[in-house]
């Protein structure tokens, strides 16, 4: 059995990102926000708060890597889905970028010969390879990183308190009396949609809820909820408290390691930026670990070419990092190291994927409101958290209109990717008609190309799924048959009912399906009875029986008597 992870090792792989924040956000805050920072990073502890009900609940009842995309594709369209694994992973490649680039700024302020470009690219590699060896030998890596990261924030921390006590509250005292820009509203706001951005990593967890011990996913919610909600007001508090307003403005970047030489002195200096070169690494370590686990996931729903599958001798999917880690390296050498542009996907790429996952909340419970979890949010809980973050995005925007455009830049390319491969029957079919009047039809170029396309759809048509269903509803049954249709690439269709020693098929039941075959002509739909009971074994046992993989088996909803979870019938989809 494939060793899970327990509280702390999954914590450090998703903290180290959302930790990773105060080493810029306060500064950000306090910039747009002014004295009035800590207010806006604790209304973003509210929001945050919020959210952990809303991941709990739909990761509760939908316990499978993928995040936004796992929730959206069990609660809506494929497509829909899509998008939101589309923005994942943009978001994921902004972020490893960034933080590499980031961490090796840091190095230099501390080894002034260090060439940004190359090292970034080093240090890219070198969680490449880290994440190849496996997720185990990541999450050591990941506490490493975490614990000294909690250590060095407390160390500064209290240091800062001790300055702060030691020379009085004046500069505290200037710093309020100052004037700001605008109204208090305004500064909240937009100090408000800055720090947002010290979230992100919130979502990481979900995307490898897989790799999880049972019970750990809400812990590790609740203790990235804790850090962000007791680091990041502090330290901008503490920022305001021993730093006149214009220190702040001129040590924005780095504001964490200055706040240490001003309190403690060069060797307090020295620990923050070594611990900022560290959490940022660790940063790009969650990218890796969450893109590995949502692409594999996409790809075994043939969102994705089926190549990235491929695994080595530890169980890693090293295609998939191997690519992501290439596309890495393009957007920076791209982007020539200038980041701003990726700033901006990154922004509206994560909070975009935040209001989708609260979207799929709503969904789940209006599609899938008999499905067991372990906690809900309330909808006065959902709209709060969506208000919030749709507010957060609109600031954003406001503050960098050019986001926007790089945003679209980037997700454009991407999501071409994944339309041809939702799309690529009908792709293909487009592209031999347009043939046509290029090609003669009966020009042996032509009918070798058709021939190749052709089969080339033969073989994606020739899978086939399953539908269990244990009654005679035929509203239901036809709704699954509809579903798959729209979304899926199939001619074949497989119904099975599992029946129990001394069950017998609805009288109803056959004719239905007969009729519903006839109903569909271009999907082939086969009845079978199968004898036994209804199980995770049972559901191995027929895959492996019809050599039809667990992904492309389907059930309705089940109730509050069904004796399994979800995530123990393996990757089985819920479509009704």
């Amino acid at each position: 059995m494939k060793k899970r992870l327990n509280q702390l090792a999954a914590t450090a792989i998703c903290g180290n990102d959302i930790s990773s924040s105060c080493l810029y956000v306060s500064g950000l805050a306090i910039v747009y926000a002014g004295q009035y920072a800590w207010i806006s990073l604790l209304m973003v502890a509210v929001i945050l708060f919020l959210f952990r009900k809303i991941y709990g609940e739909v990761v509760g009842a939908l316990p499978l890597n993928g995040g936004a995309y796992n929730a959206l594709l069990n609660t809506t369209k494929k497509s829909t889905a899509s998008f939101a694994a589309t923005l994942t992973v943009l978001s994921y490649m902004a972020t490893a970028v960034i933080s590499a680039s980031e961490s090796v700024k840091y190095a230099q302020s501390l080894w002034h010969s260090i060439p940004i470009i190359y090292t970034t690219v080093g240090l890219l590699a070198l969680f490449m390879f880290i994440v190849i060896l496996g997720i185990g030998e990541s999450s050591k890596v990941a506490i490493g990183i975490f614990i000294f990261h909690l250590a060095s924030l407390t160390l500064l921390c209290l240091f800062c308190g001790v300055y702060l006590f030691e020379n009085g509250f004046e500069t505290l005292i200037e710093n309020f009396r100052n004037p700001i820009e605008g109204s208090i509203t305004t500064a909240l706001f937009f100090g408000f949609a800055a720090a947002m951005l010290g979230i992100s990593g919130f979502e990481s967890s979900a995307n490898y809820v897989e790799e999880q011990q049972d019970g750990v996913f809400p812990k590790t919610l609740r203790n990235m909820w804790i850090i962000v909600t007791i680091f990041n007001p502090l330290i901008a508090f503490l920022a305001l408290a021993i730093l006149p307003m214009a220190s702040i403005h001129n040590n924005d970047e780095t504001l964490l390691s200055f706040m240490g030489q001003i309190s403690g002195g060069n060797w307090l200096f020295y620990i923050i930026s070594i611990d900022a070169v560290l959490v940022l690494s660790g940063a790009v370590l969650t990218s890796f670990v969450g893109v590995g686990g949502l692409v594999e996931r996409m790809t075994l729903d043939r969102i994705l070419p089926k190549f990235l599958l491929k695994k080595n001798k530890k169980g890693s999917s090293y295609i998939i990092f191997i690519c992501f880690f290439i596309l890495c390296v393009t957007i920076l050498i791209f982007t020539h190291g200038n980041l701003k542009a990726l700033a901006g996907v990154y922004t509206i790429a994560f909070l975009s994927v935040m209001i989708l996952f609260a979207v799929g909340n709503i969904l789940l419970k209006i599609n899938r409101k008999n499905l067991p979890r372990p906690e809900r949010a309330s909808n006065l809980a959902l709209f709060v958290a969506i208000l919030g973050v749709g507010l957060a995005l609109i600031g954003n925007i406001i503050l960098n209109p050019p986001y926007l455009s790089i945003f679209i830049e980037y997700l454009i390319p991407t999501s071409m990717v994944v339309i041809f491969m939702l799309f690529r029957i009908r792709i293909l079919r487009a592209s031999l008609n347009l043939l046509k009047y290029f090609i003669p039809s009966n020009s042996p170029i032509f009918r070798n190309l058709n021939k190749v396309v052709q089969n080339h759809i033969r073989r994606i048509n020739n899978q086939e799924f399953v539908f269990f269903t244990n009654h005679d509803n035929v509203s239901a049954i036809n709704k699954a048959i509809l579903y798959i249709i729209r979304n899926e690439h199939t001619r074949r269709l497989k119904i099975i009912t599992v029946l129990q020693p001394g069950f017998f098929v609805p009288p109803n039941l056959k004719s239905d399906i007969d009729v519903l075959d006839r109903a569909y002509p271009t999907v082939h739909i086969e009845f079978i009875e199968e004898q036994g009971q209804f199980d995770p074994e049972k559901i191995k046992e027929l895959s492996k029986k019809y050599h039809i993989p667990v992904n492309f088996m389907f059930i309705g909803s089940p109730g509050d008597n069904f004796p399994y979870k979800i995530q123990e019938l393996g990757d089985v989809r819920l479509i009704i």
